[in-house]
């Protein structure tokens, strides 16, 4: 057992930029890098192993191998692995677009749904997201809005800064704007529903696919409020900073200066992102280097372990 650097699934989505590449070290030959699957079970885009005993086994075979072990007893809840993280480049701006909850996408779409939450780690000045509506719609004004290209005029703005925080709750309609650069975690999940893409054409030349009736069964059409995260919930690791918590996983982010300790107890996994600085992780005399940009897996049964230097990281468990 040892923490297992991840080597992540690329897409190079229309949207995307080249910020995964110069600034996260990201390596590929893709013209745009839109997003890296830096933690996934998903069977579009497998993290694979790449340190150690297991390089270049899936994450997910090496999790089949000793489930119960590798996931923690918190996990037995879930028949499938409960989170999917990534690191978005949004140069461009990303389709309006909504996603089910697990009981409408499991009925209708054999899948679960998603929830998901957004760390936002740089934005342009003027940068944005669009995040449910700014007044109580319903559904045929909705489709009204699509057909007559006015669809933008009802959807809530709100600026973004670095540092914010947003939970994107499963039928809230929602997109990034260009110019950010986030973290996001979700349930594991590749299920959307596009309702709106600026008329753009995807990489085959052809118009993006639009899921309008599909959304129209989903969506909450009601005004949607932004609310301020609890971050005073009590929490086993109250030594850090939750910035999101839910029923799928739990994010926190840490500054680390000198060192911190934690531990799973055998109760559920870790992943560490690190997203500024040289990090170490130490068990006993053994350690493994953390670059920016990289993603760690820390299995359950590891127990304890420190993590030394100085940086910022995200700390995602459930």
């Amino acid at each position: 057992m040892y923490p297992m650097i991840l080597k992540p699934a690329l897409k190079d989505y229309i949207w995307g930029g080249q910020r995964l590449k110069t600034e996260f070290h990201k390596q590929c030959d893709y013209t745009k890098l839109a997003e890296s699957w830096e933690l996934s079970c998903h069977k579009d885009g497998l993290s694979i192993i790449n340190n150690g005993e297991l390089q270049g086994k899936s994450l997910l075979d090496y999790i089949n191998s000793d489930r119960q072990n590798i996931l923690g007893t918190k996990c037995e809840k879930f028949d499938y692995f409960p989170i999917l993280i990534k690191l978005i480049d949004a140069k461009d701006n990303l389709s309006i677009q909504v996603h089910p909850d697990d009981e409408y996408a499991l009925k209708n779409e054999g899948q679960y749904g998603k929830n998901e939450m957004w760390y936002v780690i740089d934005a342009n000045p003027d940068s944005f997201i669009y995040y449910g509506f700014n007044r109580d719609i319903s559904p045929d004004e909705f489709k009204e809005r699509i057909e007559n290209n006015s669809f933008l005029e009802i959807l809530n703005k709100v600026k973004v800064k670095k540092g914010d925080t947003f939970f994107i709750e499963s039928g809230t309609i929602h997109a990034i704007g260009s110019g950010i650069l986030l973290a996001e975690v979700q349930q594991s999940s590749n299920l959307t529903y596009r309702v709106y893409d600026y008329n753009r054409l995807g990489n085959d030349g052809r118009p993006r696919e639009l899921h309008v009736d599909k959304a129209a069964k989903v969506i909450n059409f009601s005004k949607k409020v932004l609310s301020e995260f609890n971050s005073s919930i009590d929490d086993e690791y109250n030594k850090l900073k939750l910035i999101t918590s839910c029923d799928y996983f739990r994010t926190y982010k840490i500054a680390v200066n000198n060192a911190i300790n934690l531990q799973t107890n055998g109760e559920t996994f870790h992943c560490l992102v690190n997203l500024e600085g040289k990090l170490n992780i130490k068990i006993d005399a053994s350690v493994t280097e953390m670059k920016k940009g990289q993603t760690v897996f820390i299995p359950a049964n590891l127990e304890k372990y420190e993590v030394e230097g100085n940086g910022e990281l995200l700390f995602i468990t459930v």
